[in-house]
């Protein structure tokens, strides 16, 4: 275990100062941080396995063991709770119906394998050439068509229970404008228990299997087994788990002040690990946290010390099957309000990595790899080889890639790299008058 220095008296953080990740406050503050991490991570993380029918306990297990490993691969210097990656909705969702939750599993344990030998490559290799294959534009793209190729999943649970999501959506919206600091970060799991209590309510939630469930036992462990014809399905989300884990090592970076990038290939290779484990013993892949991040903002706290509280608190409650099945009983309305949100969210993130890289869509290049790779994505194209089974997220990652590359190559060949985009984008107001 790391020893932490006490920074300043272990109970104020000055103006201006910031708790750096090898020091805490106080152990009573630093448990009560951690504590808030947990709630944070809370909503999101659960919803995964909500929604994919993934034992909710054992998921919460290998996110805390997970986060443990996170923590001492990365030498203690990246603060992070790694809960559960919504990239991986849409790839479980049609692996089950083939093969049920041991072929989903399986393809979480090769996502999680290759992630961590992309870290292994980043940490000996640099990064730069992540930026050469996976540029913003595709990037952006790739994450941008997982949100919204998931719409019809948010519809197929509000669909079932139409007030009680409009609630979940309702109570989400105001929360997040209503409040600020901690309460207005944590909109979603406030939403998630608004429209829990009016499914209680409602009599849509059923309790006898809380009643039934022991207080203290092991979290249910599966299994994987492995269909290659499922894999396809599965490789795109790592290039999502690549830009989430770069992006979080940048952001701490930029809080904290501290140069991370040699640490950028460990945190690959850390989140690589966790989701492999979590694919093994069936839990759902791991990524890390936006919603720590807040918390973090809004404590100034980066102390790593807080994360491995949270990380404690979180293994406590995995080994409660009375919790897990408590946890169980959200219903379909509420997840699919709560999913409606989070899905659109996934989706415009990947709006928001073009514009923080200032993506030129004036360039067609650009204008045609989103184009093409939305479509394919959002609309579900799908494409049978054999036994292989390619769907609309792996078919969009690919056209994604490959339109990029092949246009850029042959543009610069061509020497048309300059032209403007086609007439049928959306003009340029400075050429208008």
């Amino acid at each position: 275990m790391a020893i932490w220095t006490v920074h300043g008296d272990g109970v104020r953080v000055g103006p201006g100062e910031v708790v750096a990740p090898q020091e805490r406050l106080s152990w009573p503050r630093t448990i009560g941080i951690g504590a808030q991490h947990v709630v944070a991570m809370f909503g999101a993380t659960f919803l995964v396995p909500l929604i994919t029918g993934f034992p909710p306990s054992t998921t919460l297990f290998f996110s805390a063991v997970g986060t443990v490993l996170f923590l001492l691969i990365t030498r203690n210097r990246v603060p992070s709770y790694l809960g559960s990656s919504f990239a991986f909705l849409a790839p479980i969702a049609a692996a089950q119906e083939v093969g049920g939750m041991p072929a989903a599993l399986g393809g979480i344990l090769i996502t999680g394998a290759l992630l961590a030998v992309i870290g292994l490559v980043v940490h000996f290799a640099g990064a730069r050439w992540i930026d050469v294959v996976m540029p913003p534009i595709v990037t952006g793209t790739v994450v941008m068509l997982i949100g919204f190729n998931l719409a019809p999943s948010a519809w197929s649970n509000v669909s079932q229970a139409p007030p009680t999501a409009l609630v979940t959506i309702a109570v989400v919206v105001l929360v997040t404008v209503l409040f600020r600091g901690i309460l207005g970060r944590l909109a979603i799991l406030v939403g998630v228990l608004a429209g829990y209590v009016v499914a209680v309510v409602r009599g849509e939630v059923d309790f006898t299997p809380v009643g039934e469930a022991a207080w203290v036992g092991l979290p249910t462990f599966t299994t994987p087994t492995f269909d290659l014809t499922l894999m396809g399905l599965f490789v795109p989300v790592v290039f999502v788990l690549i830009a989430e884990n770069v992006g979080h090592v940048k952001s701490v970076a930029a809080m904290t002040g501290e140069n991370l990038d040699d640490v950028t290939g460990r945190a690959l290779f850390a989140d690589g690990l966790a989701t492999t484990l979590a694919g093994a013993g069936g839990g759902s892949g791991t990524t890390t946290y936006a919603e720590n991040i807040g918390v973090m903002a809004a404590t100034r706290v980066y102390s790593t010390a807080a994360y491995f509280v949270a990380a404690g608190v979180a293994l406590l409650l995995s080994l409660s099957p009375k919790f897990g099945e408590l946890i169980n009983t959200v219903p379909p309305g509420v997840l699919g309000g709560a999913a409606t949100v989070l899905y659109g969210m996934i989706g415009v993130l990947g709006a928001r990595i073009w514009v923080q890289n200032k993506v030129d869509f004036a360039d067609p290049v650009n204008l045609t790899t989103a184009a093409i790779a939305l479509i394919v994505g959002i609309a579900n194209y799908t494409w049978v080889a054999g036994e292989m089974r390619f769907e609309g997220i792996a078919l969009g990652t690919a056209a994604a890639l490959g339109v990029f590359h092949v246009m850029r190559s042959v543009a610069r060949w061509r020497g048309t790299s300059a032209e403007a985009a086609s007439p049928a984008s959306v003009p340029d107001p400075s050429r208008e008058h």
